[in-house]
C-alpha cells in the first residue's frame, strides 16, 4: 500500500460520514456513518418554533467512531494516511469561551440550546435578519451586496444577534463565535484559541458578509448599531480567511491518539458541505451543482473576470475561492425539497400513530415505502390534466430573493384530489422552484448549461429527477459516488498534502464520474411551460399577501 491515503469527513444534518480514499486514483476504500444520537432523539429542537440545535458531543463522538472504523476496515491503513479534511453544514455557529471551547461542553451550559451549535435550518433569528436587512439598506455601505442583497436568518450574524437578544448568560460567557467547519479543524489540530483559528473563506464570505472591499467583516460601528451587545464581537473573530487548499495544521497529540492516526497527518481548512460536495461532483464552469436532499444547495463557478464588479442579485453569495480556489463561487438553493415529500409522507402516516395495532415496526415499514409508491402512481398521471398546484415555500424561500416569512400552498384541490395527485403537484413545485434559480442566474448574465445532481434524492428518486430535467429543459448528470461530499473533502486533503497540485487536477484523478444522465422529454417540456406560468402567478399572489 503506497503512502497516499486521505480521509474526507462530511458532517451532515443527521449524521457524520468518514471516507478513506486512495488519493492517487480516488478509489474509495472504506466508509463509515454515525448518526447523531442526541439529534436523533430530538433533543434541543422545537420544530414549531423553528429551533434546531446540535450538541458538540454528537460531532466529537461521530468523528472518533467513523474514523476508527474505516481504519479497522482496511488493516494497516492508519500509517498510510497523510491528510484529512472536513466539511460541515452551515451556517452552523456556536458560542465559545476564550479557549475556543463551545459553551455547551461546560457543565453550566450542558443543557442550554443557546450554547450549542445553531444548525443551518434554525429559523429562530427571523426578526434579527429583518433588522440586519433594514440596516444594510440604510448604511453607507450595503454589507449584504455580495450576499445577493438579502441577509438570511439561517446565517452567522442573525443567529449571534438572536442569542444576544434572548440569553444574557450565554452572551456574557461567550468570548467568540465559531462556525462548525472552522471549529472541527481547530479541535483536531489543537488550535482552538479564537484568534488563532484559520477561518473558512467559504463560510465567511457566504454567511458572515466577509469581503475584502471593506477589510473583512462588517465594522464594529455597524454591528453595534444592530445591538449594543454586538459591540466588540468583531475584535474576537477574524480578518483573514483561507480557501480549503490551505493547511490548518497537523493532528494534535490528543486527537492522534483518539483517532488512531499519526501526528504528522495534515488537516485542511474546512468549508461548507455543499461547496465541498460540488468539488467531489466534479463541478466545472457554468454547470450547476445541485445537492438535492432535505433542502437544496446550488453551486455555480465561473472565472472571476467573467463576473468582475457585477452583483448577482438574490442569491446566497458570490465569493472568490469559496468552491474552487481561483474561481468565483456562487451559491443558491431551496429551503425545502425532500423535506416537503417527507412532510407529506408523515401527514399520510399520522392516523397509524393513533391505532393500537400500529407498532413502531409496522409504522416504519409502511413509512419507508410510501414515497416510492407515490412516485410510481404520480408518474402515471398526464402532465397538466389535474388541477392541483403547489408552492414549495414550506420553509420559506432561500433563493432567489430570500424571504423566510413566505409560506407554502396547495391549490386547486377537489374531492378527487388523491395522494398521488397532490404528491405530483408537490414534486412539480420543487422543480419549478429550481427553475426560478436557474432563470435568475441566466437573467444576471451567467448561463447554466447543465445540472450536476448529488445527494439522496438525486440517487434514489428517478421520478423527481426526470420531472426536474423536464421543467429545466436541460440534462441532469447524477454523480456516481455515494459519498460525494466526503470525496470532495478527501480531494482537498490530497491537495493540502501536495499529492495533487490543485483541486482541478485532484478532480480529474479522483473523480468517480456519473451514474446516469436524465434528458428532458420534449413533450413534457412543452406541457410544463404553462404550468410554470401558473406557479409563478401563484407565487406572486402569495408574496403580495404575506405580512412580514
Amino acid at each position: 500500500m503506497s503512502k497516499k491515503l486521505c480521509i474526507g469527513v462530511d458532517f451532515g444534518t443527521d449524521s457524520v460520514r468518514a471516507l478513506l480514499v486512495n488519493a492517487e486514483d480516488g478509489n474509495e476504500l472504506a466508509s463509515s456513518v454515525f448518526e447523531y444520537p442526541r439529534w436523533k432523539a430530538g433533543l434541543y429542537c422545537n420544530a414549531v418554533d423553528n429551533q434546531f440545535r446540535q450538541h458538540p458531543l454528537d460531532y466529537i463522538e461521530g468523528i472518533q467512531e467513523t474514523v476508527r472504523e474505516i481504519l479497522e476496515i482496511v488493516p494497516g491503513s492508519a500509517n498510510e494516511v497523510v491528510a484529512m479534511s472536513i466539511d460541515t453544514t452551515g451556517s452552523t455557529p456556536v458560542a465559545v469561551n476564550s479557549e475556543g471551547t463551545p459553551l455547551s461542553l461546560l457543565p453550566e451550559f450542558a443543557e442550554n440550546p443557546n450554547a450549542m451549535f445553531i444548525l443551518w435550518k434554525d429559523h429562530t433569528a427571523i426578526d434579527e435578519a429583518d433588522r440586519i436587512n433594514v440596516l444594510c439598506r440604510s448604511w453607507k455601505t450595503d454589507f449584504s451586496k455580495y450576499s445577493g442583497g438579502v441577509y438570511s436568518p439561517e446565517w452567522f450574524w442573525a443567529k449571534i444577534l438572536h442569542v444576544i437578544n434572548v440569553d444574557e448568560q450565554v452572551t456574557g460567557s461567550a468570548c467568540s463565535w465559531v462556525e462548525h467547519c472552522d471549529w472541527m479543524p481547530a479541535l483536531l489540530t489543537g488550535n482552538t484559541a479564537p484568534l488563532q483559528i484559520k477561518r473558512s473563506r467559504c463560510a465567511a464570505g457566504h454567511k458572515a458578509m466577509w469581503h475584502e472591499e471593506w477589510g473583512g467583516l462588517p465594522p464594529d460601528e455597524f454591528l453595534s448599531a444592530l445591538s449594543p451587545g454586538m459591540k466588540g464581537v468583531r475584535d474576537q473573530l477574524y480578518q483573514e480567511t483561507y480557501t480549503s487548499d490551505t493547511r490548518a495544521g497537523t493532528l494534535s497529540g490528543e486527537w492522534s491518539e483518539r483517532l488512531g492516526l499519526n501526528e504528522s497527518v495534515i488537516v485542511g481548512v474546512g468549508a461548507l458541505d455543499a461547496h465541498i460536495g460540488a468539488v467531489g461532483g466534479e463541478i466545472t464552469p457554468h454547470f450547476l451543482s445541485k445537492v438535492i436532499g432535505t433542502s437544496t444547495c446550488d453551486m455555480l463557478i465561473t472565472p472571476v473576470q467573467d463576473v468582475g464588479d457585477k452583483l448577482i442579485q438574490g442569491i446566497s453569495g458570490q465569493v472568490d475561492g469559496s468552491i474552487v480556489p481561483g474561481m468565483m463561487g456562487m451559491e443558491a438553493g431551496q429551503s425545502a425539497f425532500g423535506d416537503i415529500y417527507a412532510w407529506f409522507r408523515d401527514l399520510l402516516m399520522w392516523p397509524l400513530k393513533l391505532t393500537e395495532k400500529g407498532t413502531e415496526q409496522t409504522y416504519n415499514e409502511i413509512s419507508s415505502k410510501i414515497i416510492a409508491e407515490l412516485s410510481i402512481q404520480a408518474s402515471q398521471l398526464d402532465i397538466g390534466t389535474t388541477s392541483e398546484l403547489a408552492l414549495d415555500w414550506m420553509n420559506g424561500r432561500r433563493t432567489p430573493d430570500a424571504n423566510p416569512h413566505l409560506k407554502g400552498a396547495i391549490t386547486g384541490l377537489t374531492l378527487g384530489s388523491d395522494a398521488p395527485r397532490i404528491f405530483r403537484a408537490l414534486v412539480e413545485s420543487t422543480a419549478f422552484g429550481a427553475k426560478k434559480i436557474v432563470d435568475r442566474f441566466a437573467e444576471q448574465g451567467l448561463p447554466v448549461n447543465g445540472i450536476i445532481a448529488l445527494g439522496g434524492v438525486a440517487k434514489k428518486s428517478p421520478f423527481v429527477i426526470q420531472v426536474l430535467s423536464d421543467v429545466l429543459n436541460m440534462p441532469i448528470k447524477v454523480v456516481r459516488s455515494e459519498h460525494t461530499c466526503a470525496l470532495g473533502a478527501s480531494m482537498f486533503a490530497a491537495v493540502v498534502a501536495g499529492i495533487h497540485p490543485n483541486i482541478e487536477h485532484a478532480q480529474r484523478k479522483m473523480g468517480k464520474g456519473f451514474d446516469v444522465i436524465y434528458n428532458p422529454i420534449a413533450e413534457n417540456v412543452a406541457n410544463y411551460t404553462k404550468l410554470f406560468g401558473n406557479y409563478s402567478s401563484l407565487g406572486k399572489y402569495v408574496e403580495r399577501n404575506t405580512v412580514s
